[in-house]
């Protein structure tokens, strides 16, 4: 497919179905989160993507070729701001209409963890992180991958964000996600930290700006 056949704009009213359909295409490691999250499609995407295009919707984009949304990146200028927001103001109505699991969490499905997850967000923000205040997300879907489009969408922010006065930005990926990890080093990001007691890890990367 012909770079012309893709384009990148501001997220709109609208692309949030297409925005959540990326997400959990791409929310097992990169691969098809479908089967994973079949209880609740859009279990996933309530965390890693709803609250973003509600909450910072200027730091809001898509790529979108004839098919539809096939790629978004999102972010949020101020991390401390964002988070506090995101549990006055996104987690409430998603705890009313999603009991919190109970139960052994190892019998847990993956939907019911990330449910778990409404009333417990898993937030990594240290002070060592206070060179980075901002953080982002990306996600392409297969169709749109190798082409440079991840290369233009992290650039577009990366700009957009300093413009707005960011010294820094961080992002998390799985370690499990090599291919990812190889894509934001080309891109200036270095390793910050990498957490969790089970595999796979989450690694956080960071970038100065501009």
């Amino acid at each position: 497919m012909r770079e012309a056949d893709f384009q990148i704009r501001p997220c709109r009213p609208g692309d949030e179905d297409g925005v959540y359909e990326v997400c959990l295409k791409t929310g097992d490691s990169g691969q098809d989160g479908s089967r994973l999250y079949a209880d609740d499609p859009k279990a996933l995407g309530h965390i890693f993507v709803g609250p973003y295009m509600a909450l910072e919707p200027e730091l809001a984009f898509v790529l979108e070729d004839q098919l539809g949304v096939c790629g978004y990146v999102l972010a949020a200028l101020d991390s401390k701001r964002f988070y506090q927001r995101y549990r006055q103001e996104w987690l409430p109505p998603l705890q009313a209409k999603h009991p919190q699991p109970t139960g052994d969490p190892v019998q847990w499905t993956p939907v019911q963890s990330l449910y778990h997850q409404y009333y417990h967000p898993e937030i990594y923000l240290p002070e060592s992180f206070a060179p980075y205040p901002s953080h982002m997300h990306i996600d392409l879907m297969p169709r749109a991958q190798g082409q440079g489009h991840g290369v233009r969408m992290v650039q577009l922010m990366l700009k957009t964000l300093a413009d707005k006065g960011s010294p820094g930005v961080h992002l998390g990926l799985s370690a499990a996600n090599p291919r990812a990890y190889r894509f934001y080093t080309k891109l200036g990001f270095a390793e910050l930290a990498r957490v969790g007691a089970t595999e796979p890890q989450v690694v956080y990367m960071g970038r100065k700006l501009p």
